[in-house]
């Protein structure tokens, strides 16, 4: 049977990515300009990669937390920020990485990131995710102050607070906080 995929031009993209959804959407996000035989192809040549992918979240149960759409990211903006800067205090007593700021954001892809600059920013749907996915994210993030990438070097950082990150990486995917 054939995989549905939607096809996304924007002008933000640099590069062709796709991402499968807990919900087994498919979404391939593209530049414009490029050619559907170029996005065909890079989809033909990801087709082993794309079926894992599908047939994992087969596996893993997906889970959907619904939060309001009414004041969604002004009204958890400041909880949020409350949340990472404790927990950020708190493993940065193990970590001891200097930082510039932490900025909360509603991001659509990203949980997380770490800027060359070194500031922190954060989904404030974070807010709504179990405690240990939290940590997760926020150790990964903190780790990235020390390792702009994800090296052997950045994982076995992360492996100091969280032997188990494959799994948690893993398990995190199937979480989708959806909007209502």
């Amino acid at each position: 049977m054939p995989i549905p995929i939607k096809i996304k031009k924007t002008k933000r993209a640099k590069r062709v990515r796709m991402t499968v959804y807990g919900d087994g959407r498919v979404v391939v996000t593209a530049p414009f300009g490029f050619r559907t035989s170029v996005i065909d192809r890079f989809v033909f040549e990801k087709r082993q990669w794309l079926l894992r992918t599908i047939n994992h979240f087969k596996r893993v149960e997906s889970k959907t937390i619904k939060i309001p759409a009414q004041g969604g990211y002004v009204k958890n903006k400041n909880e949020a920020l409350r949340l990472v800067q404790d927990r950020i205090a708190h493993f940065n007593e193990i970590y001891n990485f200097p930082f510039k700021k932490i900025t909360i954001r509603n991001q659509k892809t990203r949980w997380g990131s770490c800027s060359a600059k070194k500031n922190l920013n954060f989904n404030y749907k974070i807010l709504f995710l179990p405690e240990v996915y939290r940590d997760y994210i926020i150790v990964h993030e903190l780790c990235h102050l020390k390792e702009l990438n994800h090296s052997r070097t950045f994982w076995a950082l992360v492996q100091k607070t969280f032997p188990n990150y494959r799994e948690l990486r893993k398990e995190l995917k199937a979480y989708e906080i959806t909007v209502v």
